[in-house]
């Protein structure tokens, strides 16, 4: 059984929504990496990209990253829609256990994240096109590093809980 589940994906996709449900099912510790990012750099993320900018906060996520994923512990890991885009994240989330890939169309995307003024990339654009132009940057990358590919857009909750919990048992068998 992997010590870890991570949950990747788009803004939007449902990684915080199905990750605490999954946590709750399994009985582990629920780690909404951007919090942990937050609790690091001890200021919020907007602020972090304003007053910081992006490139400080792609290292703060690379280091509570590799913490997160070189503890051993049973957890359930959703990580932020970009945490992938540098390679050695990716390479940690896989060697920490499951990586599972919450997915939507751009159209239900922009509809659940338009207007969060708590995503600094959706600031002065428009969601629809920043949800498309993200999957054409990103998909790619989730695609290779995914284990199982889910579509939130196409099941209720607890119906992708139980599609995890079952591709977890057999994780490592195949």
């Amino acid at each position: 059984m992997p010590p870890q589940i991570s949950l990747i994906g788009p803004m939007g996709a449902g990684k915080s929504t199905v990750g605490k449900a999954l946590a709750a099912a399994l009985q582990w510790p629920f780690i909404d990496l951007d919090m942990e990012i937050v609790a690091a750099a001890g200021m919020p993320i907007p602020q972090i990209f304003s007053q910081r900018g992006e490139c400080l906060f792609r290292a703060i996520e690379g280091e509570q990253l590799q913490r997160l994923c070189s503890d051993g512990d049973a957890k359930v890991l959703a990580a932020g829609g970009g945490a992938v885009l540098h390679a050695p994240n990716g390479a940690r989330l896989k060697q920490a256990g499951l990586v599972v890939w919450l997915d939507a169309p751009p159209e239900m995307l922009a509809a659940r994240i338009g207007g969060d003024a708590n995503r600094p990339l959706l600031k002065d654009v428009d969601p629809l096109m920043k949800a498309r132009e993200l999957a054409l940057q990103r998909n790619g990358i989730y695609q290779n590093l995914a284990d199982l590919h889910l579509r939130s857009d196409q099941h209720e909750v607890d119906a992708l809980v139980q599609q995890v919990i079952q591709r977890q048992r057999s994780y490592g068998c195949e």
